[in-house]
């Protein structure tokens, strides 16, 4: 199992990429040219996880040890 990732560029997909591997408990590093482009992606995964706890589809707890990786 994977238990590290590198994702280069935190665009779009780069984001979709960092999210799908951390809800599933990969640790997860972002990378790209600039920093504002990898503070853009983790808001972007923010906005989506925060989403979802208020729809009940995440816990609280899930959604903090998430943000953790």
């Amino acid at each position: 199992m994977i238990r590290k990732l590198c994702v280069i560029g935190a665009g779009t997909m780069g984001a979709g990429i960092a999210q799908v591997a951390v809800e599933k408990g990969v640790e997860v590093t972002m990378r790209d040219v600039e920093d504002r482009f990898v503070e853009k992606g983790l808001s972007t995964i923010r906005n989506f996880l925060g989403k979802k706890l208020e729809k009940g589809k995440l816990s609280a707890e899930d959604h903090d040890a998430i943000l953790g990786r």
